[in-house]
Parts: structure tokens; C-alpha cells; sequence
């Protein structure tokens, strides 16, 4: 299994980060039997966008073929494109590796619905 944690920084080590399309990395974790077997740190090009950045960072994960992904927000497009290719996004914070082991042992929640402060109306 293939996940991918927005990051805060370029290693295992790092935070989740609070947005997706902005953040400045993402970790790609090989998980093999419940274990992390390997990681590694891909630069998130789409933070220097104008606007759709969150558009072009879920077509950037979507062509890593991941299965999941964590992140602490999503806003409503990059959620629509992952709902459409069946890719779980589920909630994370602290530390990436604590949130993928809390992911493997099935400790995080699925996002329903896009959760993103700046999107939100009402």
C-alpha cells in the first residue's frame, strides 16, 4: 500500500501539514505487512501557483497511484478529484510517521466531505 502525507518539511520526521495544496512537500510511504518499509520526500511544485493549487497537487498524488492520503485540509476540488479516482483522504496531525502508524492501526478519520477553513461558507 502507497500513502502520501501532506508535510510540513522534507523527511519522516516532519508535521502533517494543515493544507494540502500548499504544502511545501509530500511524504510517500510504501506501508508492507502494517510496516513502513520506505519513504520519500517529493517538493509540492504547485505552491507557487496563483490559484489551483490544490487542483494541481491532487493530479500530481493521483499519478504516484497512492491509495490514501493524510493531510490536516482539503479544499473541495483536489476532494472531488480523489472521491472520483476511489483514493480515501483521511485526518491527520503531529509527526507523519505517528500519523501513518495511526493510520495503519486504523486510528484516523476519513474525510466525508472537503474540509478546508478558506472554502468554507456560512
Amino acid at each position: 500500500m502507497k500513502i502520501v502525507v501532506s508535510a510540513s518539511g522534507p523527511d519522516i520526521e516532519s508535521t502533517v501539514d494543515e493544507k494540502f495544496g500548499r504544502c511545501p512537500y509530500f511524504i510517500v510511504a510504501e506501508i508492507v505487512d502494517k510496516t513502513i518499509v520506505s519513504h520519500k520526500s517529493i517538493e509540492n511544485t504547485s505552491t507557487k501557483q496563483m490559484t489551483g493549487a490544490g487542483t494541481t497537487a491532487a493530479q500530481l498524488v493521483a499519478d504516484m497511484n497512492v491509495d490514501a492520503i493524510i493531510t490536516g485540509n482539503m479544499g473541495p476540488r483536489a476532494f472531488t478529484i480523489f472521491q472520483q479516482l476511489g483514493i480515501a483522504v483521511y485526518e491527520g496531525r503531529g509527526i507523519i510517521k505517528k500519523a501513518v502508524q495511526d493510520f495503519i492501526a486504523g486510528n484516523l478519520r476519513k474525510m466525508e466531505s472537503a474540509k478546508c477553513p478558506r472554502h468554507m461558507f456560512s
